[in-house]
Order: C-alpha cells, then sequence, then structure tokens
C-alpha cells in the first residue's frame, strides 16, 4: 500500500530528487507503447542508482505488499512495464553506465538502463557490435530488451537478445542478490539461468548488471532491394535465398499498404504499385563471399519474377534502411493508434500467413499494414485504429483473435520478439496448453512467493 508513509520511505532510500510523486508525472509512466490495454497510474515512480537501494525498495514492498513495475524506457509493445495498480514503477534512467568493455574477452558489462545505440557506438571504436536491434534501438534499454528478449532486423543472421547474455546480477523477490555467468566462453554449471531471465519481463527478479557478448562488426556489405508484383513471388524468392544457403544480415518485407504508406511519409523512392518489396543486407568478412551472396540473392530475385536495385553507396544503403524503420511512424501517421502485432511463423508459411493478413482485413473493414522480419518468419502486422470508435474497435478484437489462432495453426507463435505482458495473455494457454501455464505459476511462485514483481504479467493469474 502507497501511502505518505511508504513514499518517505522511498525518499529515504532514493533521495527525494529521485522520487515522483506528481501526478502529472506519474501519468507518464502509467503506459508504453502498445494502445488500448488496461493501466493505473503508479502510487510513486523511483530511480534507483545501485543495487544495494532496489535491495531496499523490495524489502519495503514485502512488508506492504506493494507491487513493483521495472520499466526501461517504455518502447515496450506487450504492456510489459505498465502498472496495472498503484504500485511502484521502478525506472532504470538512472542506471545506465557501461561499466566496462572487455574487447580482448568480447564482452560489455553494464547497467540495465544504458541505450542499445549507445552501447554499439561505445563498443564500435573496438571494431565491435552488440548485434539484437529492435526498431527502437535509439531509445530502448538493455535491460528493457533482456526483459522482454528483444530481437530486430539483424535477427535471422545473429540471433536475438537471449544470444548474447553471458551473465547478470539480479535482485530476487526475496531482496537476495544473485550473480551468474561471467565472460567464459563456456559454462554450463547449474540451470540455464539466461534462458530463465531473459524475457521474464521483471516477474521473476529486477536485472541490475548484465555481462553482454559482443562479435567482430563485419567488414563488407552489400544492400538491396527488391520489387515484386505478386507477393506470392516475394515469399517465394525468401525461401530459396535460405535453400541457397545464403544467410542474410537482414531480409525484411513490406506489403503493399506498408510501401504506399512509407512513400507518403518518408518519400524515398518506393513504386507504390508494388505488391510487395524485400529489402535485403548479405555482410561479412570477406568481400568475395559478401559478393558471392549477393549475386545469389539477385539470381534468386530475377528468377522469382522480381526487380532489385543494389546500393551503390553509403547514403543509398541509408535510404534503404531508413524506409525499413519508417514503416511504423509512417502507418502511425494513418489513423490516431496503432495495434502492432508479432505474429511468426515458419518462413515457408509466410505467403499463406500474408494472405490470411490480407483476408481478415477485408472480412472486418480493418486497415492493416504488414511488414517484418521475413527470413525468419517474424511479421508484423499494423492494424490502423480510432480507439474512440467502439464498432471498430470491437472488429479490431475479433481481427487480432483470428490472425493469433491462423499464425498458431500454422506452426507459429505468439510471439516472435514483443513480449506477451498484458497484451496477449489470453493467447497465452492456446500455445503452451494448461501444463505450460501451471509451469509458468509454479516456477513465478517459488522465485516470488509474494507476488510483488510485475503481477499479472506472462504469468496468467489464477483462473
Amino acid at each position: 500500500m502507497i501511502d505518505d508513509g511508504f513514499i518517505k520511505k522511498c525518499k529515504d532510500i532514493f533521495g527525494p530528487e529521485n522520487v515522483l510523486t506528481d501526478k502529472a508525472e506519474l501519468i507518464t509512466y502509467s503506459y508504453d507503447a502498445t494502445p488500448g490495454i488496461p493501466s493505473e497510474i503508479p502510487g510513486v515512480v523511483v530511480f534507483p542508482q545501485n543495487t544495494k537501494q532496489i535491495q531496499e525498495l523490495i524489502s519495503l514492498a514485502r512488508q506492504t505488499k506493494t507491487p513493483i513495475y521495472p520499466r526501461g524506457a517504455g518502447t515496450c509493445l506487450s504492456g510489459g512495464p505498465v502498472p496495472l495498480s498503484k504500485g511502484v514503477v521502478i525506472s532504470f534512467q538512472r542506471m545506465n553506465k557501461i561499466i566496462e568493455i572487455d574487447a580482448d574477452n568480447l564482452t560489455a558489462t553494464v547497467q540495465p538502463g544504458v541505450i542499445i545505440s549507445d552501447l554499439n557506438i561505445a563498443v564500435s571504436k573496438y571494431g565491435l557490435i552488440y548485434p539484437p536491434d529492435p526498431g527502437s534501438m535509439a531509445t530502448a534499454t538493455v535491460g528493457g530488451s533482456v526483459a522482454e528478449n528483444s530481437g530486430g532486423l539483424r535477427g535471422l543472421k545473429y540471433g536475438v537478445t537471449k544470444h548474447y547474455i553471458m551473465g547478470m546480477e539480479v535482485v530476487l523477490p526475496t531482496g537476495e542478490i544473485f550473480r551468474y555467468g561471467g565472460k567464459t566462453v563456456k559454462n554450463v554449471t547449474a540451470y540455464d539461468f539466461t534462458s530463465l531471465f531473459v524475457g521474464s519481463e521483471g516477474t521473476l527478479g529486477i536485472i541490475t548488471e548484465i555481462i553482454c557478448k559482443l562479435i567482430p562488426a563485419p567488414k563488407y556489405y552489400k544492400s538491396m532491394i527488391a520489387f515484386f508484383d505478386r507477393i506470392e513471388d516475394a515469399g517465394k524468392t525468401v525461401t530459396d535465398i535460405i535453400r541457397a544457403h545464403v544467410i542474410p544480415a537482414t531480409l525484411e518485407i513490406m506489403d503493399k499498404v506498408t510501401i504506399q504508406t512509407v512513400e507518403n511519409y518518408a518519400k524515398v523512392g518506393l513504386p507504390v504499385d508494388a505488391e510487395a518489396l524485400l529489402l535485403i543486407e548479405v555482410d561479412g568478412m570477406g568481400k568475395d563471399s559478401v559478393d558471392w551472396e549477393a549475386e545469389k540473392c539477385l539470381e534468386i530475385i530475377k528468377e522469382n519474377n522480381g526487380k532489385a536495385k543494389v546500393a551503390q553507396t553509403a547514403q543509398e544503403r541509408d535510404s534503404i534502411w531508413t524506409a525499413r524503420r519508417a514503416a511504423l511512424p509512417a502507418l502511425a501517421q494513418v489513423k490516431p493508434a496503432t495495434i502492432l502485432e508479432d505474429a511468426t511463423v515458419p518462413r515457408t508459411k509466410i505467403v499463406e500467413m500474408l494472405a490470411a493478413i490480407s483476408n481478415i482485413s477485408k472480412k472486418y473493414n480493418i486497415m492493416i499494414g504488414t511488414f517484418g522480419h521475413a527470413g525468419d518468419g517474424n511479421l508484423h502486422p499494423t492494424l490502423l485504429i480510432d480507439p474512440l470508435n467502439k464498432d471498430e474497435l470491437e472488429r479490431v478484437n475479433k481481427a487480432i483473435d483470428e490472425i493469433f489462432e491462423i499464425a498458431l495453426s500454422f506452426g507459429g507463435t505468439l510471439s516472435g520478439e514483443h513480449g506477451i505482458g498484458v497484451a496477449k495473455l489470453k493467447y497465452l494457454k492456446n500455445e503452451i496448453g494448461k501444463s505450460g501455464i501451471e509451469t509458468m505459476r509454479r516456477i513465478k511462485q517459488a522465485l516470488d512467493p509474494d507476488n510483488i514483481l510485475n503481477p499479472a504479467k506472462l504469468v496468467p493469474v489464477e483462473d
């Protein structure tokens, strides 16, 4: 329970300058990038600067049975950090230090509030990269992306966040500090705690330090854009590229709605009559191998009736990726709100999934622009809505239900990179079944017996 006494103790722990209580300020921490989900204005927002303060907050929260909602930059697309009661939002904006860059061991040790793009700028001086690159990497934090197991444009070749976490410091819901992992390349001691805490959405512990794996930055790359008159040809191109054993760093798709919207927004020269486009980049350490992969992609594009343009300059390359990263902001300008979903299917089912989304759009008279990471089957159907239109909102909810139902029927998953949070909680049983739900509840109960860490997120409450 948050009262004047609770707030006073927060000010004692964090310092008055690191505690927010003004309603106008609290409102800004009551939502993330997910529209249309339930939320509450938090009772207080705190900004820790060290692990000890977090331990003290957990002790206070346990005594008063007050829920804690950990928060990165608020770019989450599933409601992960959104408070569902008047609890405490713990924001990591001020725990944002890069503690160490160990270029010899290819690691960086960071606090959770470090911005992903800032980390990449820092390690680039050593010729290294931290590969996970969510669309919001210019504002998203490492801690938030760890909590959500974020992916990004480079996911096909380089994987997602869980592949780049070597260890952590976590404050458990009991207040204990737990450290695991380290800089060793091999470590099979005990359970695989990375798999437990990465993607746990703040429900099992509060992450206070992260050891990130780095890799050498590729020296060569080639980017291209390909246009198709039939979406089936674009889908077959994706399959054929992978079948040819070419694994692009990035292999993105846009449907016609998205192409037209992006061109209207960004004016980057996209042909608005194309049914689909692919954005492709191959990279590597050897020029010959990169050239071969690029030529192979061009050959496959041509075989599938596509027309391609290869970027000849850094400016042209930037233009290609500007088009991709403009997809969401462009679609967001069409209507007052966007619901960006995360249906992921086997890449061989991409064409069928795109066709299904198009049919759903017509069936419910909802404008849907679809783009995403074609190479790994991770599509982002983006529903454009007016949340004040109750009839439209009802049709949108039915459309979302159907999108996930079809994705699962294709052997897909509810989320490739956005997490479950509160937005997809009702669908979870459809994918992992009753036994899966019960297993998650047992883990949550074992680590957080008082249910104070991000309650009613990721793990469904008892029926």
